[in-house]
């Protein structure tokens, strides 16, 4: 009893000191603290806040679209990526749409092996651009895992500095299962883009396989990315690639690097040299940079622009945009038809039996395939 009545005196006494210093400072006040600070673009937010409040139509996306709007831009490019039938009509509806905006752009192509420079290249190139009062849109195309189907994403990442310009726009894709990594979704995305406003497009390639060719045939200029001292000279020395390109850069042309990419400069120059005439009527180039230093960025849209003038001149530019929109309307008829036959309940059922023949070696894969294409045009 003795022990709990002094407990409880102890007690009292610490319950009337923390009652009469109530004045008194106490590790337990809590501080006012920094004020929240305002937002970065008021503007942004109110756009952001219009267009999430409800799912606008394909009419309000195209005139946000229109009015340069990025929020009705964007979410109008994720209509077009979209594999829902209901999306696909709302994207073509917003692409009719913005057909008679389009087509004022210059459409640059971007390509190069893995580590290239790709990024940091187009990020110093994007910059030039912006500063020459350019609006300038990047695509960049980010490859897809075969196994888990997940990208990165990381282009804006890479671009910081580019991303923060309000002339520019930064949009990465993943490739998915398409050819090379690009197909309609990137096609009609351009579109969007120059009815947005954006003068010049830049269409960044996954890089591997066979994704220059895919960009070739929705660019105006193909631009090669190489770089010196990597093993990779008489690998860049291909007639496929080499007659693509319209030019070639040879990047990271800095610090002890500077003697290896002006010999590298020199040994494409020789083998440009080999090709036939291009059908334009340009003389591919080759030239040197550094995107870290700026060194050769702004040769590079010098190059560009000389070819837009000759081009231009000579009416090469508009019967190549005319043969791309006939190749991509053939390429779009394809795509429709290999999703039909692969979804049609017939065709699938068939396919399961004609596979099983096939890895039993009951039948060869050019007989099995005869029987499933049979069963599809007799229906």
């Amino acid at each position: 009893m003795h022990k709990l009545s002094r407990r409880s005196i102890i007690f009292t006494k610490m319950i009337e000191a923390l009652t009469n210093n109530t004045n008194k400072p106490s590790a337990l006040h809590e501080k006012s603290g920094v004020n929240a600070p305002d937002s970065v673009s008021a503007t942004v937010v109110k756009n952001i806040q219009h267009f999430r409040k409800k799912q606008p139509s394909a009419d309000e996306l195209t005139k946000g679209i229109l009015a340069s709007n990025i929020t009705a831009l964007s979410r109008s490019i994720t209509l077009v990526e979209s594999t829902n039938i209901q999306h696909l009509a709302k994207a073509n509806s917003i692409i009719n749409a913005c057909l008679p905006h389009a087509n004022k752009s210059i459409r640059i192509g971007i390509t190069g092996v893995p580590g290239v420079g790709k990024s940091t290249f187009i990020e110093a190139f994007g910059k030039h651009l912006t500063s020459l009062g350019k609006k300038v849109a990047v695509l960049a195309v980010d490859p897809s895992s075969s196994i888990s189907h997940g990208s990165i994403l990381g282009d804006k990442t890479r671009m910081e500095e580019l991303v923060k310009d309000p002339n520019a726009f930064i949009r990465p894709s993943a490739s998915g299962d398409t050819l090379g990594g690009v197909a309609r979704k990137t096609r009609e995305t351009i579109t969007l883009c120059e009815a947005a406003g954006f003068d010049t497009i830049i269409i960044e390639t996954v890089g591997v396989g066979q994704s220059e060719t895919a960009v070739h045939s929705m660019v105006d200029f193909f631009l090669l990315l190489k770089i010196a001292g990597a093993g990779d000279e008489l690998q860049g020395i291909k007639r496929g690639i080499m007659e693509m390109a319209d030019a070639i850069v040879i990047n990271k042309a800095d610090g002890d690097n500077i003697k290896k990419a002006k010999l590298a400069k020199t040994e494409f120059n020789r083998a440009l040299h080999l090709f036939p005439a291009k059908k334009s009527g340009w003389t591919a180039t080759t030239s040197t940079c550094s995107a870290i230093t700026q060194e050769g960025i702004p040769e590079v849209w010098n190059t560009i622009t000389d070819f837009m003038q000759l081009t231009s001149a000579n009416n090469y530019f508009n019967i190549k945009r005319t043969q791309q929109n006939e190749y991509w309307m053939l390429e779009t008829i394809n795509a429709a038809l290999k999703l039909h036959f692969y979804g049609n309940p017939e065709v699938e059922s068939v396919l399961i039996e004609t596979k099983k023949a096939v890895q039993e070696a009951i039948l060869s894969p050019f007989a099995a395939a005869q029987i499933v294409l049979e069963k599809y045009f007799k229906k």
